[in-house]
């Protein structure tokens, strides 16, 4: 039976792992079995975060509203009660958006809800 070498895979497979971990610090970066280990952390902290990401956008936005709530007269509880018993169906993100680049309209929906 014939020898395998497989210095070639071993190359290619050590070489896509360190374009991986490039810029990890110390060992993490240049030790494979280190760099392996740190790979799959990476990986697993990078889907969580994106979790997370999606979180912090949602409090954002429900921070935003309030603040512009509270300045026509309600709280932003009563404000997304409101919108809900008079069938206006904005999310929180058009809502914020809303807030930030058309005041005036966000105004006036506030209004037609009071």
């Amino acid at each position: 039976m014939a020898r395998v070498k497989r210095g070639v895979v071993s190359r290619r497979k050590h070489k896509k792992l360190h374009d991986k971990t490039r810029g990890f610090r110390g060992t993490k970066s240049r030790l494979i079995r280190a760099a392996h280990e740190a790979a799959l952390h990476s990986g697993a902290y990078a889907y969580h975060g994106r979790k997370l990401r999606k979180r912090d956008n949602r409090s954002l936005w429900i921070v935003r509203i309030g603040e512009a709530a509270r300045k026509e007269g309600l709280s932003y509880s009563t404000l997304m009660d409101k919108l809900k018993k008079s069938k206006i169906e904005l999310d929180r993100k058009t809502l914020s958006d809303l807030v930030q680049t058309d005041p005036e309209t966000f105004s006036k929906i506030v209004s037609s809800v009071k």
